[in-house]
């Protein structure tokens, strides 16, 4: 075991992403290889099951990994939580738990924690700031998924704290772009509306339904611009408070919904399940530690993002 604190990450550093073939893996290593790292590996659900330990330590047995990108986790919209809470908590807590204990083990030199807005309290002052991390339990629905990954940030600083193990935990607000996950049983709420809106077109479908009220507000963060935080935090950012990644502002469903309806040119009707819950009330983050530490600020237009992100699901059904 080597408990000293390793050098900066380098072009010829061993990088391993676990879930490198999902939405924002996938844009992660792209980044990666656009900015000259020339040895990237993924950890996939195909090749190993994370949350089991032997696959762990046969992960990092074959690929010698210098640097961790822990992106995989089991995820997916209100509805999904509802019905998973159990597998969503085991799942991602025994996933981060033993990759982060095994990184430590092998000697890795980095290991980059990307956990989720879900672990904040359920009533936390707006913008979120990451003082106000503990400062009450998260919103029900998405609790159980939320406190898994927030494990995390204890782990990470416990293991500083005892073996001098260089790892980060960084916190992106709600993601979304091209690749995105539309399948309406676990998407999120940007690809499952921009597909309500657009196969309702396709068939001439005179109404959609959306869940909630529309009086709950989110931040959503562009993948590729997520991507890009989270490389400049790799490369620069070398402590274990938790640092939020996002484009600080904040849109109402009910907006978010108008602009979609908009975007995509559906002239139906939208009408509201209220019997459905909201989620969380608010969501928007402090960005500032992000800027201030590693220099990143968000730079796609939310409009421009929706529009990319309509145009890529238009290509994939074929519309």
């Amino acid at each position: 075991m080597d408990t000293g604190m390793k050098g900066p990450l380098t072009k010829d550093s061993r990088i391993t992403v676990t879930g490198g073939g999902g939405f924002l893996g996938s844009c992660l290593i792209g980044k990666l290889s656009d900015r000259g790292y020339r040895n990237v590996s993924r950890a996939d659900h195909g090749d190993y099951d994370l949350v089991k330990g032997d696959d762990v330590r046969r992960m990092y047995a074959a690929l010698h990994p210098d640097v961790v990108f822990h992106l995989a986790a089991a995820v997916g919209g209100i509805g999904y939580n509802q019905e998973n809470p159990a597998t969503l908590f085991y799942d991602n807590l025994m996933m981060g738990t033993q990759l982060l204990h095994e990184a430590w083990v092998h000697g890795t030199a980095k290991f980059i924690a990307v956990g989720t807005i879900c672990a904040y309290p359920k009533f936390t002052p707006v913008p979120f700031r990451e003082d106000d991390l503990w400062n009450g339990y998260p919103e029900e629905t998405n609790a159980p998924y939320g406190l898994a990954k927030k494990m995390m940030l204890v782990q990470s600083q416990a293991y500083r704290a005892q073996y001098g193990f260089n790892s980060i935990f960084l916190l992106p607000v709600n993601l979304y772009g091209p690749g995105d996950n539309f399948d309406p049983r676990s998407s999120h709420v940007i690809p499952a509306l921009i597909k309500k809106c657009v196969d309702a077109i396709a068939v001439n479908e005179g109404e959609i339904t959306v869940w909630g009220t529309g009086q709950a507000t989110r931040e959503f963060f562009y993948v590729d611009d997520a991507a890009e935080a989270i490389v400049l935090a790799a490369e620069r950012y070398n402590k274990s408070d938790p640092v939020n990644i996002g484009a600080g502002f904040e849109i109402s469903i009910r907006e978010l919904v108008e602009l979609i309806v908009e975007l995509t040119g559906f002239s139906g009707n939208v009408v509201w399940d209220e019997t459905k819950p909201d989620g969380q009330p608010r969501r928007m983050l402090d960005t500032r530690r992000a800027r201030r530490e590693f220099g990143f600020e968000a730079t796609t237009s939310f409009r421009d993002g929706l529009m990319k992100t309509i145009e890529w699901y238009r290509r994939k059904r074929g519309v």
